[in-house]
């Protein structure tokens, strides 16, 4: 039984996503407790309970939430039930999540995170667009089971970085230059300034370009691209015989005041709109943006070779809204073009208000007067940030965003005054004056953010232009394609030693089995394939990887960087350094290990936990002078532990050979 609920400050049921047991067990609570009679579960979708069942039930423990969070800053994060059955909370933009479920605890507050990141991604700030929009919902949906399917079978995704797909120096320029030439053209033919193109291959990093003055492109954004061109590519007719069978068990989303016909019917409707398409059908299902969702999340190409999306990118509230356009340049290769559509003066303001915002909110239920006051400061400091992008952006601001923001200013000022008013008299009867004016100043707000950042009309900008340097980029790699298609289903094996000499180096390596190495400072990978079939790795399975990597994060967390251990055929280690930007090895004094109980799970779809524990360790060192590295090896078991020791050194000191950047020999240990 497994389901995801997202509520609003007023407990209504935002976005949930369950499967049938869930369902039926709801349906039973909703009996039991007189909230559905027989005649009225007849009624009822086979698949869907209303929106308002789910809110009654569980606003007793969401209300719960809100008061442990607002007024006493100690909210839940988990509950076991007697049954085995585990519920995990969290919080963003004053909006409740919860997941239930009978998975490990750990895993179900990484995949909770991972939906509010994905809901960030595609709503933004503005959580509540996901219940009036069936196809953000189904968006949400879809790349939540991506991620879930790729952290099963990906190394890339389960340790949180970016695989680089291993080619040569000629084949990475040329690539390169592909991706230089086509912005060339974008912003000759176009109003696009800041753009970045990047080039994936399965879930593989083959080449970036990104334009001076555009935001940087953070790994956690490449891993969300590479997410979102799994679930582009994804269509019915591709699915095999279990994954159809897989579709009848998925989860379920449940939408107010809405059903949903049952699976069967969802299947053979979209597999026949899919098999031969009018233009009509492409109209239907993808609506006035050409890019909605088909069924149960299953996505497809519009006509035209592009499938397009607005998001929201970066972290840190440094963020940019962006029209992005994947482009199938061949079975399995994808280019992904992102154009910033508004200055970050207007996307970032208008983000870090809805978050100073929620902080507002928390501190008046506190009465927190004094923390209170700084945050209305920081309040009144995002909008006028927002604003002044607004008159940066003159030429590209409309009528009804001029209107619009006009509206806020005057709402702004009215609620201003009275922050002014309550900081003079402390009378609590200005909070209730505001709180009843502040719902009209939010929607204003959430309005401004629809027209600006996420106005769907910002997707066909220059869309012919990108069309056709879509086709170019396609024609230009298509000596190469198959040569890269081969490349990512075989990056490197440790079997390969003899036809591929990038790998000659690992011949100096006995009894190493399997490694993944990644640079934490950009969050790269590089890892060999592993060969199933050669004798050495024939009782290496996935399953022992994924264990290790999971193991080794356990005595990450408990602050153990260091950790060496054996099974019946394999020794396995994991290190993780810190050095300084010459390359020296930074060790550290501090005993942190309470703090590092509190960063979660490490990663960096959920922020970037790497920095987070160097700044912990190190809070002397400038980010930007510090480099994070990481290293897990599989050796034969008979590898001894200076063995093992000897081969990661060396390892760590030469894998440049293989990512094609030098680097300096480090003490691991």
């Amino acid at each position: 039984m497994r389901g995801i609920l997202v509520f609003d400050h007023l407990n209504d049921v935002l976005f949930s996503k369950c499967n049938k047991k869930f369902v039926r067990h709801i349906k039973k609570l909703a009996k039991s407790q007189g909230l559905l009679s027989e005649s009225e579960d007849d009624e009822e979708s086979d698949d869907s309970p209303s929106a308002n069942i789910v809110m009654q039930l569980f606003s007793p423990i969401v209300t719960s939430q809100h008061i442990m969070a607002s007024q006493f800053g100690n909210s839940y994060t988990s509950m076991k039930c007697e049954d085995g059955t585990n519920m995990v909370f969290d919080e963003f933009m004053g909006n409740t999540f919860i997941y239930i479920s009978t998975k490990e605890i750990d895993l179900m507050k990484r995949t909770l995170g991972i939906c509010i990141s994905i809901i960030r991604l595609i709503c933004g700030p503005d959580v509540s667009s996901l219940k009036s929009s069936t196809q953000k919902a189904n968006l949400v949906s879809s790349l939540l089971d991506a991620w879930i399917h790729l952290r099963e079978t990906e190394q890339s995704f389960l340790t949180e970085a970016v695989e680089q797909l291993s080619v040569n120096i000629d084949l990475a320029s040329s690539t390169l230059k592909v991706l230089t030439d086509a912005a060339d053209k974008l912003k000759a033919q176009s109003e696009f300034s800041n753009i970045h193109l990047l080039i994936l291959v399965e879930q593989k990093f083959v080449s970036l370009f990104s334009s001076k003055n555009a935001q940087d492109l953070n790994a956690s954004d490449i891993l969300m691209m590479i997410l979102m061109c799994y679930v582009a590519n994804k269509n019915e007719s591709s699915l095999s015989l279990s994954e159809q069978k897989d579709i009848q068990e998925r989860d379920i989303l449940l939408r107010p005041n809405s059903s949903i016909p049952k699976n069967e019917d969802l299947t053979s409707s979209s597999s026949s709109l899919l098999s031969n398409p009018t233009s009509e059908d492409i109209q239907n299902l993808f609506g006035d943006s050409r890019y909605s969702s088909i069924s149960e999340g299953l996505y497809t190409f519009a006509e035209d070779g592009l499938y397009s999306q607005l998001v929201l990118l970066g972290s840190d509230e440094n963020f940019t809204a962006n029209a992005i356009h994947i482009s199938k340049l061949a079975e399995g290769i994808n280019l992904v073009t992102i154009v910033e559509v508004m200055n970050s003066g207007i996307s970032c303001g208008l983000y870090n208000c809805f978050y100073h915002l929620n902080i507002i909110n928390k501190l008046q239920l506190q009465r927190d007067m004094d923390d209170l006051r700084s945050a209305v400061e920081n309040l009144e400091t995002s909008i006028k940030k927002t604003i002044d992008g607004i008159k940066k952006h003159r030429a590209y601001i409309n009528n009804d965003i001029d209107m619009c923001q006009r509206r806020l200013q005057v709402k702004w000022e009215f609620v201003r005054k009275k922050y002014i008013d309550l900081f003079k008299s402390r009378d609590p009867d200005f909070i209730i004056q505001i709180e009843s004016n502040i719902s009209g100043f939010i929607e204003t707000m959430k309005e401004l953010f629809r027209l600006t950042c996420f106005d769907k009309n910002l997707l066909r900008q220059g869309f012919d232009v990108i069309t056709t340097v879509s086709r170019l980029v396609s024609q230009k790699l298509n000596d190469f394609s198959d040569f890269l298609k081969v490349k990512a289903l075989n990056n490197f094996s440790l079997g390969s030693r003899t036809s591929l000499t990038i790998n000659k180096y690992l011949e100096e390596f006995p009894g190493l089995v399997h490694f993944i190495y990644i640079d934490r400072t950009n969050h790269r990978l590089t890892a060999p394939t592993v060969d199933f079939t050669n004798s050495e790795t024939l009782q290496l399975t996935t399953a022992k990887i994924w264990t290790m990597i999971e193991e080794s994060r356990i005595h990450l967390q408990e602050g153990h960087m260091s950790v060496m251990w054996k099974d019946t055929t394999f020794n396995y280690a994991y290190f993780l350094w810190f050095e300084d930007s010459s390359g020296t090895p930074l060790k550290n004094k501090e005993y942190v290990n309470h703090m590092i109980k509190n960063f979660g799970v490490p990663g960096i779809l959920c922020g970037d936990y790497y920095r987070k524990i160097a700044s912990a360790y190190f809070p002397k060192v400038s980010p930007n002078r510090m480099r994070i590295y990481e290293l897990y090896c599989v050796h034969l078991g008979l590898a001894t532990a200076s063995c093992v020791l000897e081969h990661s050194r060396r390892l760590a000191a030469t894998i440049w050979e293989v990512t094609g950047l030098p680097n300096n020999p480090v003490d691991i240990i």
